[in-house]
């Protein structure tokens, strides 16, 4: 319990997200007065998801200096893991449902058969790949959900590391993964669905006469321990000498190998770790959207995830939160239809297609005047201001 002490963002961070998942449970259509609808419950749910990307992505750029634009390729690996079990799942008892009014009982082989080309029947195939081999079961899936994501990271890591491949050229390789693995993932033979991703993932098998309205908010709950732990073990990790030595394989690596530290070690290690929380912030998001397909992995979702910690300030764990949280609700609000257009004379602002545009303003807007992004905002009204302070 020392880490409440020595990093006194900790209590702070897990008493405001405790007060937040009561509200929204007060505010919930399950077991509350019913003013938050059950799709807005899902929002949050998901924002709070992608907020422990953005924690991981902090973990490895902010810390260790490692700017990896393909994390979202771990995330995706999470949603498709649980996806399958989900899919297959509920596929099946559908199936059996059906299979149940004939005549004759069905065996389980045809039960088998029979789900198989329910779910790949898109896509021409009446078989199931080898890689459901364990959407049977759902033990070995939440196992797969970190080994999957981590195992990749591993592999990966190791081969980048080992080669002391460093800066842009580093961020180059991650995005060209995160491309390889979404154009493979577009192809119909590759056991997946193609474009057509795996859908239907909001229902939960053995829970068909259950709600939406709990199931959202279990979700939420789910995802909001998820952060708070992740934040606790985040902080613990940066607080202590192993936090010292990847500060400063971010500031100064060389000398941090001539001081007698296996750097690549370190680097692997974090790398790891925060593939791992990608993946389980992955498997807890694509429940609450429903879908996940190939377009979810694309480059440019590990961009934003970037410019989401560049935002909230990386270095600050609360940073990366918060940059998380505000540009996503902010994008749900602008792509979502509920702002105004704008009439300009000539020029109408549709802010579903000019929302790229603002966010990249933003960005440059705090990387030019607030360096330190809205972490840095808060550092500065929480502390007493001194002579000579700026934001």
């Amino acid at each position: 319990m020392s880490i409440f002490v020595r990093n006194k963002s900790v209590p702070i961070f897990i008493g405001a997200l405790a007060m937040f998942a009561l509200g929204v449970t007060v505010l919930s259509e399950a077991y509350g007065t019913g003013a938050m609808s059950i799709s807005f419950t899902k929002t949050l749910g998901m924002t709070l998801c992608l907020c422990l990307a953005a924690l991981a992505m902090d973990l490895v750029w902010g810390y260790c200096g490692i700017l990896s634009l393909g994390h979202f390729a771990f995330f995706g690996l999470g949603g498709y893991v649980i996806g399958m079990w989900l899919m297959a799942a509920r596929t099946e008892a559908v199936v059996r449902a059906n299979l149940a009014e004939g005549v004759i009982p069905p065996t389980e082989a045809e039960v088998n058969q029979a789900t198989a080309l329910q779910i790949f029947s898109v896509v021409g195939a009446d078989d199931w790949p080898w890689m459901w081999a364990a959407s049977d079961n759902l033990f070995l899936s939440l196992i797969l959900i970190v080994a999957v994501p981590g195992v990749l990271a591993l592999v990966f890591g190791w081969l980048a590391f080992r080669s002391r491949v460093t800066g842009v050229y580093l961020s180059i390789l991650t995005q060209a993964m995160t491309l390889a693995l979404s154009l493979y993932l577009f192809q119909n033979d590759t056991g997946l669905r193609g474009n057509n991703g795996l859908s239907g993932l909001q229902n939960l098998p053995g829970a068909e006469d259950i709600g939406q309205d709990r199931i959202s908010i279990w979700f939420f709950w789910a995802s909001a321990v998820a952060l708070g732990l992740s934040y606790i073990g985040a902080a613990w990790l940066i607080s202590g000498k192993f936090g010292n030595i990847i500060r400063g394989i971010r500031d100064d690596e060389l000398r941090v190998r001539f001081l007698g530290y296996r750097v690549e070690v370190f680097k692997l290690f974090v790398f790891t770790l925060s593939g791992i929380l990608c993946g389980i912030a992955g498997a807890l998001y694509y429940p609450q959207a429903g879908i996940i397909n190939p377009d979810e992995i694309a480059p440019i979702a590990s961009i934003y995830l970037a410019v989401w910690v560049a935002i909230g300030g990386r270095g600050r764990l609360y940073g990366a939160v918060i940059g998380a949280a505000v540009v996503s609700l902010l994008s749900t609000y602008f792509t979502g239809g509920r702002a105004p257009d704008v009439a300009l004379g000539a020029l109408r602002i549709e802010w579903v297609d000019w929302w790229p545009v603002l966010l990249g303003l933003g960005f440059v807007l705090v990387t030019l005047f607030a360096p330190k992004g809205l972490g840095g905002l808060v550092d500065y009204i929480v502390r007493k201001p001194t002579a000579g302070d700026r934001p």
